[in-house]
């Protein structure tokens, strides 16, 4: 089997806390990989580490069969890695163009900034995933679900393959949400491999093809999502059977 990114017995101690404790999270080219757990699990951390902005006290990271060492985000970004955080880190009084060019921008005659070519090429991913951006409006202008695809745009525009998404509903509507989906969805059919990190069930079942599980750090299982409830997810991401359904009594 083909993967596009593989993390092996990863552990990772802070002083007093096993934040990962011997976990690995294999994810096939061209899939939505959901990566479930309670707030506290150990998923943020175990993504910062395959992002480079911490470093495994144990453990391998493999990226297309090949053991790779990220020392930092840019090491992340050199192996096609990218990453849409849970808080943007975007500058908010700069265009959208300039935030998704920042870091790699061309420079002309004495410096000067070059954006027609960089300009083209955003418009052109725009249009492709279906974005709809506007290149010139400030950051600070925009909802936050237009944030979120700047953001998106930003791996595109870097080529990124490999793509986290860190708890990326947790601040959208309900329809910013759908649309969300539906450009995982494309990103997949390009080729792409998505990391998923939520604790949403619905959306899990709405978009995974599997599902890895931690739980207090540890690797509970993988699991292919159309083979399973969402109880039985949720069970194994809290350790109990869970009731789903809220029973209410009658009003009197």
């Amino acid at each position: 089997m083909e993967y596009a990114i593989e993390m092996l017995n990863i552990t990772k101690e802070f002083p007093g806390i096993k934040a990962n404790d011997d976990i690995t999270l294999q994810v096939r080219k061209g899939e939505i990989h959901a990566l479930l757990g309670e707030n506290g699990a150990g998923k943020s951390t175990l993504m910062s580490i395959l992002f480079g902005l911490y470093q495994p006290d144990m453990g391998e990271i493999k990226i297309n069969g090949q053991s790779v060492k990220i020392n930092d985000p840019n090491d992340a970004n050199k192996y096609n890695i990218g990453m849409v955080h849970q808080h943007f880190k975007l500058v908010h009084n700069f265009t959208v163009l300039e935030n998704i060019i920042l870091g790699v921008e061309e420079k002309g005659l004495f410096g000067k900034l070059k954006t027609d070519n960089a300009r083209k090429k955003v418009m052109g991913l725009s249009e492709k995933y279906h974005l709809n951006i506007d290149p010139d409006a400030k950051i600070e202008d925009i909802t936050v679900g237009m944030q979120q695809r700047v953001e998106i745009l930003k791996m595109l525009y870097r080529n990124n393959d490999i793509l986290i998404f860190d708890e990326p509903t947790a601040v959208l509507t309900p329809q910013e949400i759908d649309e969300l989906m539906k450009i995982m969805k494309e990103l997949i059919k390009e080729g792409k491999s998505i990391i998923f990190i939520t604790h949403k069930l619905n959306e899990i079942k709405a978009v995974a093809d599997r599902c890895t599980i931690i739980r207090k750090g540890r690797y509970v299982g993988t699991v292919n999502v159309a083979d399973v409830t969402k109880e039985q997810l949720s069970e194994m991401m809290v350790g109990h059977k869970v009731n789903l359904t809220v029973t209410k009594d009658e009003h009197e």
